[in-house]
Formats: structure tokens, C-alpha cells, sequence
């Protein structure tokens, strides 16, 4: 028998080898762009930014459709880094992608509610610097995954909790929704985080806020999401489609909360397939998909 002799270093390039294989995918045709970094907001000491991913052909001559991400963690945690993959696939794809900071119980100390008004504020800025940013003010999807999936609904849906030192003609609603396990019910029957606002939870509930004219939306959830089940999402879309507002729902079956963040990364590139067929129905995007080439799906 013949046995191989692994050095440490070797063995950890190993094991990191595998996994990739494991997971069925190779990065090595994945477009790559870093973001750069624009304040939008500021708080006392406290300075919140975008982070703005660029077409690699982007020119100042030219304007851009855009969409907007907000990270999820429960309003408590986590950062504009978890959708660095999903923003840098869609400014490959030619749009402006943006990957927005907001305040967080961790490290600010505040409730969901402000996490709202910072979500709306940064939607405000986009359509009003939306000349500078060389973005279309009327073609701004917002999407997010989880607790980001509530901002992102939220702006298109809910009145109020906003900052009233800004200019509130200028509308946070966004011209389409991607949505990802997103708490879309604060309610108490069956609705995430009930107990965080009790009594307020129509406030900031978006599936209690649905009106005519919401925004086309996509959400992409699990079968076995224990935050937001099935019958959550199945609600919110008879709600929609009451109001004569369009809702794609795709389930994955045997999966739960923030699959598409977990391997294997298949889920990323099928979510992120499936928001790009839906942008391009809308307009937002021209040709096909180009995930699965570049992750070199098996």
C-alpha cells in the first residue's frame, strides 16, 4: 500500500482544495470588483456608508439601473460584506450594485426601528445623488436577505420612521424587491420578532403594510426556514397579488434560514440565478445569466 506523506501546509491547501470541489464549483472565471465607499448618512459620531460596485466598463457618461443590498443578522449583527458576492456578480452583469451599511444592536445599541429609518435614508440618498452616481432614479431594486430582507420591504412599504431632517418628497420605495428568507411578518401570529415590538408591530411589519401599486418582488425562501415558514410566505403573496402587485415565490425544499449563504454554493448561484431572470423581466438587466459560467457550476 503507498501511502502520501502531507506536510502541514500541504494538507491545509488540501483540505481547502476539496472543499471547493465539494461544493461543486470553481471561482476561477468569477468577475471580480471592489467597492468603493460613500458616506450617505451620519449620526452624531456615527457615519454610515454604501458601498458602491461599479461595472467593470463603467463609464460618467453613461447612467445605470442599480440595485440596493441590505445585509441580514437580526438587526442585532453582521455587515454590508454578505452580500459582497451577490453585488459583485450584478455590476458584472453591468448594473450598479450597492451593499449598504445601517445601525445594528451590536454595535450601535438600537432597535429595528432605526434600522428602518436608515434603510430609508439610504434609498433617499441614492435617488437624490442619483445624478453624481450616475444611477436611474427609476429603475432601483432593493434586496436583502433575512433582516435586510424586512429593510428592503420595508422601504417599499412602510409610512413613517423616517428622518425627518431629510427631504421626504423624495420617495424610498424602490422600483423592485429580491428578497431572500426575509422577515416579512412582526405580527403575532407567526410573525418574527413580535416580542421586540408588541404592540408597534404594525408599525414596521411590512406583510400588515401591503397596499396597491407595492412593488414587484421575488422572495426566495426554504421549505424548513424556522423563522420565516412557508405559510408566512404563502400570506404575503395572496396579499400581494390582492392588490394586483406581481410576487414570484421560489422554495427550496428541505433547506432553512439563510441557505443561501451556506454551502453548499449551489444555493448562492441558483437564488442569484433566479433574481437575475427576474430583473431582466423588469428591465433591469439585458442578456442572459451568467452566474452558473462563472462559479462553474457542476
Amino acid at each position: 500500500m503507498k501511502y502520501i506523506n502531507f506536510s502541514s501546509r500541504s494538507l491545509k491547501l488540501f483540505l481547502v482544495f476539496s472543499l471547493f470541489y465539494c461544493f461543486g464549483y470553481s471561482q476561477n472565471k468569477v468577475i471580480q470588483i471592489s467597492p468603493i465607499k460613500v458616506a450617505y448618512k451620519k449620526i452624531d459620531t456615527i457615519s454610515l456608508n454604501l458601498h458602491i460596485y461599479k461595472p467593470l466598463n463603467f463609464s460618467k457618461d453613461s447612467t445605470y439601473n442599480c440595485i440596493l443590498f441590505f445585509h441580514g443578522g437580526g438587526w442585532n449583527n453582521g455587515n454590508y460584506k454578505s452580500f459582497h458576492r451577490q453585488a459583485m456578480y450584478f455590476a458584472s452583469r453591468g448594473i450598479i450594485a450597492i451593499s449598504a451599511e445601517y445601525r445594528i444592536n451590536s454595535k450601535h445599541k438600537t432597535t429595528p426601528f432605526e434600522a428602518v429609518e436608515d434603510a430609508k435614508s439610504a434609498m433617499r440618498y441614492l435617488r437624490k445623488h442619483a445624478q453624481d452616481l450616475n444611477i436611474n432614479p427609476n429603475m432601483i431594486a432593493a434586496g436583502g436577505g433575512s433582516a435586510g430582507g424586512h429593510l428592503a420591504a420595508a422601504c417599499a412599504l412602510i409610512e413613517g420612521l423616517d428622518n425627518t431632517k431629510e427631504d421626504l418628497t423624495i420617495s424610498t420605495v424602490p422600483n423592485a424587491l429580491v428578497l431572500l428568507n426575509p422577515v416579512i411578518d412582526n405580527g403575532p401570529d407567526g410573525g418574527f420578532g413580535y416580542n421586540r415590538f408588541k404592540n408597534r408591530y404594525k408599525e414596521i411589519s411590512p406583510i400588515h403594510n401591503i397596499t396597491k401599486n407595492a412593488p414587484p418582488t421575488i422572495i426566495l425562501n426554504g421549505t424548513k426556514d424556522e423563522f420565516v415558514p412557508v405559510k408566512v410566505i404563502d400570506n404575503y403573496k395572496s396579499k400581494m397579488e390582492a392588490v394586483g402587485s406581481r410576487c414570484d415565490v421560489i422554495f427550496y425544499e428541505g433547506v432553512g434560514h439563510a441557505f443561501f449563504a451556506k454551502p453548499p454554493t449551489k444555493y448562492f448561484v441558483e437564488t442569484t440565478y433566479e433574481s437575475d431572470l427576474f430583473l431582466i423581466s423588469l428591465g433591469f438587466l439585458k442578456a442572459k445569466p451568467t452566474i452558473k459560467e462563472q462559479y462553474s457550476i457542476n
